[in-house]
């Protein structure tokens, strides 16, 4: 079995100087995520992973560090080796990376990170299996081999589905492609979440300015989206899709009376979340 700890080996790199990083930070929903940073805008991806907490010094001192990002339904993907650096406790203030909020100086430690050449032929194309320790995102390169699951010919972002073929889960919203992002934004309509739990559906308008993706963001950061049915059950990973779009002359009378059109069609209300 081919294993990341493999490919330490073949670039002449000793697994016990290594420490593997798996970022995916739940913190900030509706923020971006490691991933979306990394793809999107590596030097704010390169900030975030160069301050880590104090209490993490101890697992993180180590002379190279091989990063990876958590894709939600798509395990774990290499994005780099890196020669890394304990400098200290952050020396001013500064914005943090996904927040954009204040960060304190001597809130955390910084390190000087700087990227490795050895195995950069697979940042972005190598994904492997994490295992079940999702919550240990720091672990020791000699210990437990990392099974690689696929390598890409190169690393890209599918193409847009379509609107009436998309179905994504909540927690892959803020990692979809930019272009997906874009296309959902700046489109309304009427959509529909699917509890995987209980069966249960909901059919909701999109008719803000941010289209689908503003309204699915608000699922995303609250769990309900201010929505009675929804409140009235446990926070799930709502599947989500597009019943209907409009165009930007229909009016929210419109759209009400088209929201109100599937909620009878889809019995919604009887055996479903709808409350009205």
């Amino acid at each position: 079995m081919l294993t990341f700890a493999t490919l330490l080996d073949l670039a002449g790199i000793d697994r016990s100087s290594v420490r593997l990083l798996r970022h995916q930070d739940n913190r900030y929903p509706g923020r971006p995520s490691p991933y979306t940073l990394w793809r999107d805008n590596r030097p704010r991806f390169e900030e975030y992973q160069a301050t880590q907490g104090f209490g993490d010094a101890p697992d993180l001192k180590a002379p190279t560090w091989a990063s990876f990002v958590a894709v939600p339904g798509k395990e774990t993907l290499f994005v780099g080796l890196y020669a890394a650096n304990l400098v200290g406790a952050l020396p001013e203030d500064r914005k943090h990376p996904i927040t954009g909020e204040i960060e304190p100086a001597g809130s955390c430690n910084l390190y000087h990170l700087e990227l490795r050449q050895e195995l950069s032929d697979y940042v972005g194309r190598l994904w492997i299996e994490w295992g079940k320790g999702y919550r240990a995102w720091i672990q020791r390169g000699d210990r437990v081999p990392k099974p690689i699951v696929e390598l890409q010919r190169t690393f890209g972002e599918a193409p847009f589905p379509g609107f009436s073929a998309l179905i994504l889960n909540l927690s892959e919203i803020e990692t979809v492609p930019a272009t997906w992002s874009a296309a959902l934004s700046s489109t309304r309509g009427i959509y529909l979440l699917s509890c995987p739990r209980t069966r249960e559906q909901y059919v909701g308008m999109a008719s803000g300015s941010d289209g689908f993706m503003g309204r699915w963001r608000e699922y995303f950061a609250t769990g309900h989206g201010g929505n009675i049915g929804l409140k009235s059950r446990d926070p799930s990973d709502y599947r989500v899709s597009i019943l209907e779009t409009v165009g930007s002359a229909a009016t929210v009378n419109d759209m009400l009376a088209l929201e109100t059109r599937w909620k009878a069609k889809l019995l919604s209300r009887e055996m479903g979340l709808n409350r009205n």
